[in-house]
């Protein structure tokens, strides 16, 4: 019996699994709905860009950043960034996302342009 639930559960994962690598082409998608901004200072206190300090925030929203928030994996984040009920964030590292019905999917990335290094592209 047990054999056949694992047999049944591993041919449901092939299955699915076959089913992704199906709509999977290799090729890169257009990313429509989405913003950059080059500032300097931190996310919450953005100003001017310098010679010194120039970093790279990018805002992703829409089917994108669905893809991203489901990649990111659960659990929720603890953390309420606003008072819209339903809201729900994800990060790992630098990547955050969150989801509110009346914005839908939004996430944030950036980079630190002087030295390559990840930095959050946007404050809660």
């Amino acid at each position: 019996m047990k054999y056949r639930i694992l047999v049944i559960a591993l041919l449901m994962f092939s299955s699915a699994h076959a089913a992704d690598k199906g709509n999977w082409t290799g090729k890169n998608k257009p990313l429509k709905d989405a913003t950059y901004l080059v500032y300097a200072g931190e996310p919450g206190d953005r100003g001017l860009p310098t010679k010194s300090d120039r970093k790279l925030a990018i805002s992703i929203k829409g089917q994108a950043a669905k893809e991203i928030f489901e990649g990111l994996g659960g659990p929720d984040a603890d953390v309420s960034c606003s008072l819209q009920e339903g809201e729900r964030l994800r990060s790992k590292g630098e990547v955050w996302c969150s989801y509110t019905p009346q914005e839908g999917y939004i996430c944030s990335l950036g980079f630190d342009l002087k030295t390559g290094q990840p930095h959050t592209g946007a404050s809660c």
